[in-house]
């Protein structure tokens, strides 16, 4: 009889996977102000919503490498799963993922750090980036929008752990924190979606 996993046993199994990380399995850093993933259970509360902001575009490029050639940002690899409240993953969800350059500046002609996949039928995500840069009156952060196939929109956004400003950012939510590792490469970034969904 199978039996249903836990959030944690997921991320584990994820993180052992070198198709998610690439530049190997790294030793895991779980930062102090990074709430405990909880463990997946029947009725699990759906990801917190938050404001896209101003700088949002619409149709951005179906790519999950947004890194480009010319940047001294530091790489990031962000991972993770899309699950319904009963912990059921979720293929085909849009995931579309823009953030700030390494100086502090979203590209508002262009696409740059801009992009969006389709999760696979494990509900798997993973995009290659970089590390944005903080400016005034935010702190580091990806914004994302997650959109099952004939379902509303979760727009949210995703933090650091350990960032000094996130203590002085009103809108810096512990339960939005991404599990960080450092791998040979960078970083790896980890964060489960869960929708309102059964």
């Amino acid at each position: 009889m199978r039996t249903r996993q836990s959030r944690r046993q997921i991320l584990g199994g994820a993180l052992a996977s070198s198709s998610l990380l690439p530049f190997g399995v790294p030793h895991l850093a779980f930062a102090e102000d990074a709430a405990p993933t909880p463990p997946c259970r029947d009725n699990h509360e759906e990801t917190i919503r938050q404001t896209e902001g101003p700088y949002f575009k619409p149709s951005s490029p179906e790519r999950a490498d947004l890194v480009e050639s010319n940047t001294s940002g530091r790489l990031v690899e962000i991972n993770g799963q899309v699950l319904t409240r009963s912990c059921r993953p979720v293929e085909r969800v849009l995931v579309d993922l823009w953030h700030a350059d390494e100086h502090g500046e979203y590209d508002n002609d262009g696409f740059r750090y801009r992009g969006h996949l389709f999760t696979d039928v494990e509900g798997r995500y993973h995009f290659r980036t970089i590390l944005p840069a903080i400016y005034p009156g935010r702190t580091r952060h990806y914004h994302v929008k997650v959109q099952a196939p004939e379902r509303s929109v979760l727009t949210t956004q995703l933090y650091f752990p350990d960032e000094p400003a996130n203590r002085r950012d009103a809108l810096f939510r512990r339960d939005l924190v991404m599990q960080i590792a450092e791998t040979p490469g960078g970083l790896s970034a980890r964060f489960d979606f869960v929708l309102n969904m059964r």
